[in-house]
């Protein structure tokens, strides 16, 4: 067997929540720089060119970056994008289970309406309480940092303290609504993508619940979320980042983007997204899986030296 085997015990809730914020974490920590170049890719559109920059794909708009700006450019927002995921993915990842159970009323097999309502469910709770880390971390990684060029915000702290000033509680809670369907549907897709692909392989033993199992499972739900998830994905980032009074709502932002632009915008920055969420899958499903089993491990061998 590749990586640490499954515990007899099904983990505690704490275990499932903690795991899953680490290993969020870990899995930004690898693929922020993909995240950064969606960003940059999706707002492109509505961008005024900075000294004749413009990105072309999302490994030029890395090197791009990194030649204007400088090597951090990349991880703008890294902070922000953290205190997220502590927050976002212990709540979307760490309950989905619990949360699908309570929608079977406890039954072994889970149909799939119950994993579709509990991964909605899960998906709309985190954004409704992290919603603020989210609008700081895409701020940053919109925010070109060239000299000569005024930055918006000058560090994390100082970044929500600004939004709280000048645009209220509204603006750190700005995007909220496309951002709750933008992670239902992703939280949705990707965790029941996941769930279907990993018991599939399992039922037909094409593979055994190891690394392996975990991979392609992760791999083949971050695909299906990107499809489903990139037009909405590309609306929060144009609205989250864009200044007051630009838009009226996230519809009119859709409108403004269908109407100038064509359906194409709402794929800007598509193979990014992919790279990143497929990655970011990878990463995180992986991750998550080992860290519950280790932490799994080592709670029963403080337990049987009680």
């Amino acid at each position: 067997m590749v990586g640490l085997k499954p515990s007899d015990v099904p983990p505690p809730l704490g275990v499932k929540m903690a795991s899953a914020g680490a290993a969020a974490c870990v899995a930004d920590l690898f693929t922020f720089p993909l995240d950064t170049a969606k960003v940059r890719l999706q707002i492109q559109g509505e961008m005024k060119g900075v000294d004749g920059i413009r990105y072309r794909g999302v490994f030029g708009t890395i090197s791009t970056m990194i030649r204007t700006e400088g090597p951090k450019s990349v991880y703008n927002g890294l902070v922000a994008g953290l205190q997220r995921q502590v927050c976002f993915a212990s709540v979307r990842i760490g309950l989905y289970d619990n949360v699908k159970d309570l929608y079977t009323g406890g039954k072994d097999k889970a149909g799939i309406v119950a994993r579709i309502l509990a991964g909605c469910t899960t998906g709309a709770m985190a954004v409704s309480f992290a919603q603020p880390t989210d609008v700081v971390k895409v701020r940053f990684q919109a925010q070109v940092n060239l000299d000569g060029v005024a930055r918006r915000y000058s560090g994390t702290m100082q970044a929500y303290k600004h939004i709280f000033q000048n645009e209220g509680l509204r603006g750190l809670w700005k995007g909220t609504l496309p951002n709750i369907t933008r992670n239902a549907l992703v939280n949705c897709t990707e965790l029941v993508t996941y769930d279907l692909i990993k018991e599939a392989i399992l039922k037909h033993k094409l593979l055994s619940d190891n690394l392996p199992c975990h991979f392609v499972s992760a791999f083949g739900a971050g695909f299906v979320t990107t499809v489903i998830a990139s037009p909405v994905d590309v609306v929060k980032t144009r609205y989250m980042n864009s200044p007051p009074g630009q838009y009226k709502s996230a519809i009119n932002c859709a409108w403004t983007m269908m109407t100038k632009e064509g359906p194409t915008a709402f794929y800007k920055g598509f193979v990014p997204s992919f790279l990143r969420l497929g990655s970011w899958n990878v990463v995180m499903f992986v991750s998550f899986e080992q860290i519950k089993r280790a932490m799994m491990v080592t709670k029963k061998r403080i337990e049987d030296k009680n």
